[in-house]
């Protein structure tokens, strides 16, 4: 079911943030402004709304980002209150409520999302979103992560890439540095 590749999801999202020092987590890393925690922080929100509001249950603790006078992009930073700790046990507190939510529930579930245009669906739907959802954001923390300290692969006991030593992926990356300077 959708779920189990969304739980596959999570914990490429967690492997991507833990054992880097804090200020790799918070620093920005495009024009954007996208970083670590900030991805983490959103994929929380997401969920916990998600498997809050669309299964008629509301998420129990505050999330100042949800406030009407809240900044923009205010889910998308850890704020100087937010350590990492903080963040990351959020996204595990928020999960494993969600999990409680979807498991007694059948895959054909009833679930209503406000916010979409076919409001209706089944719970089925709705986990197919959020394992694309999260899988998105895996992918952004993916690149961030190997343009830090080049971690890569989709997690630590299947990277998903070719095992080979750093050597090859020299000369691997220099063949497309080549073909695209011809281009």
């Amino acid at each position: 079911m959708a779920w189990g590749y969304l739980r596959a999801q999570r914990e490429a999202v967690l492997w991507k943030v833990e054992g880097l020092p804090e200020r790799d987590q918070r620093m920005p890393h495009t024009p954007s402004g996208t970083n670590l925690l900030g991805v983490v922080k959103h994929l929380a929100g997401v969920e916990a709304e998600y498997f809050g509001m669309c299964l008629g249950e509301t998420w129990p603790e505050p999330m100042a980002f949800w406030a009407d006078d809240a900044e923009p992009n205010a889910d998308m930073w850890a704020t100087e209150d937010e350590s990492p700790e903080v963040i990351l046990g959020l996204y595990r507190r928020v999960t494993a409520w969600a999990d409680e939510r979807i498991e007694p529930l059948p895959a054909d579930a009833p679930v209503h999302v406000p916010w979409w245009t076919r409001q209706d669906t089944d719970l089925h739907h709705l986990l197919v979103h959020m394992a694309v959802e999260t899988g998105r954001h895996a992918g952004h923390l993916d690149i961030l992560r190997e343009q830090l300290d080049g971690r890569r692969g989709l997690l630590p006991a299947n990277p998903n890439l070719p095992d080979a030593d750093e050597a090859w992926w020299e000369a691997y990356v220099a063949r497309l540095r080549a073909v695209a300077e011809s281009a």
